[in-house]
């Protein structure tokens, strides 16, 4: 379809092309299936639950301890990184892999080679006393300078200027997706999770539903959505079809699944803190055998009780002292598919977060949105 030269920056979102950055013609790829869309969820579930897990998992260690993968980021990433903070606060990076390997290859879609990339990440700031959180959604289709990085084999990856935010794990792995964060946030990450996922609908099925109110109806048939204004108790599959659409809210940006993300992982962090599972043992089980087999964890996260330690810190963080924010962006005048970094107002977030503060009102206004703000909130 030719482009339009009388309407404004495009909208970000389409996945595109990975190749040299260049002006666009208004031709986008066919819009990405959804099976990733769900990942941003996985952290609270995943903390949540591995909490709840805590009481009954004593006996159960070595099991579930071998469910858990690893990658020692401190070694590959060596000592040339930003300082660890020393006011008491953590900086976690969250992502979401899209890839097509294993359990995940049969929810279609994607690559099949086992190739994968970030295309969910949240920087988690959790401040001293473990009381409330930051979380900053980076997009997936950021521009940014992508640091010298080496993969897990060993391989050299030059420095790319403008390149997806997302390439950067594909390219050089979870080391990689670090490094590139504290590049341009100049933050330590203190801790890495990888969510994948084929456990996302499992988990909430095992979890009994996540209670949601939608202020509009959602009818979105790409996403298998169909919800009308009101509160919801969304099965596995409904939370899949919610976070993953993009089309039947907002401006149809990617910008707009991350604001629905958001409200749905803070109706998910209100919810697993009331669910009575202590006293039904199966059940209990089958959540931490879940919830280990969908986390990948730095190697100080590596084991049942070290992330039982680190989630059961998180437990008190209900969705009121949580704030979320999409990392400063604007839309890309020369490419419809990407979004520029509005720096100047990323720093007032990075500076705060850096000096244990909450994140000023200033630095999110008049960025772009996707205007999907408030469709969907926590009962």
């Amino acid at each position: 379809m030719p482009a339009d030269s009388t309407r404004g920056p495009g909208i970000p979102g389409e996945s595109g092309d990975t190749g040299p950055r260049r002006r666009a013609k208004g031709r986008r790829r066919k819009p990405p299936t959804g099976r990733r869309r769900a990942l941003t969820a996985m952290a609270w579930t995943t903390a949540g639950i591995v909490v709840l897990g805590g009481a009954g998992a004593g006996f159960l260690y070595f099991k579930l301890n071998g469910n858990l993968r690893t990658i020692d980021i401190n070694q590959a990433l060596g000592g040339d990184r930003p300082t660890k903070a020393d006011n008491g606060s953590e900086n976690i990076l969250v992502l979401g892999s899209d890839t097509r390997a294993g359990g995940n290859k049969k929810l279609g879609g994607g690559t099949d080679d086992g190739s994968a990339r970030s295309d969910t990440a949240m920087i988690v700031h959790v401040y001293e006393g473990h009381k409330k959180a930051g979380v900053v959604s980076i997009p997936r289709d950021t521009l940014v300078d992508r640091p010298e990085c080496t993969d897990a084999k060993g391989g050299t990856h030059a420095a790319v200027h403008d390149a997806m935010f997302n390439e950067s794990y594909s390219t050089g792995g979870a080391a990689c997706a670090v490094k590139t964060v504290e590049s341009m946030t100049g933050l330590r990450m203190d801790h890495y999770l990888e969510v994948d996922f084929s456990g996302f609908r499992k988990l909430v099925d095992e979890l009994g539903g996540v209670r949601v109110t939608t202020t509009r109806n959602i009818d979105d048939p790409r996403s298998h959505l169909d919800l009308k204004a009101g509160t919801h108790t969304l099965d596995g599959q409904q939370a899949l079809g919610l976070v993953r659409t993009r089309h039947g809210v907002g401006d149809g940006s990617d910008l707009g699944r991350i604001q629905l993300q958001q409200a749905f992982v803070k109706a998910l962090a209100d919810q697993v803190k009331h669910i009575g599972v202590l006293t039904n043992p199966k059940k209990l089980y089958d959540l931490a055998d879940t919830a280990t087999r969908t986390v990948t964890a730095d190697s100080d996260l590596g084991s049942v009780n070290s992330l039982i330690a680190f989630a059961d810190g998180l437990k008190g963080i209900s969705s009121s002292r949580m704030t979320m924010v999409t990392m400063p962006v604007r839309y890309d005048p020369a490419n419809p598919n990407r979004v520029l970094v509005e720096k100047a107002k990323a720093q007032q977030i990075w500076n705060a977060l850096r000096n244990d503060k909450p994140i000023p009102r200033t630095a999110t206004e008049g960025t772009a949105t996707g205007k999907a703000k408030g469709v969907v909130s926590a009962p």
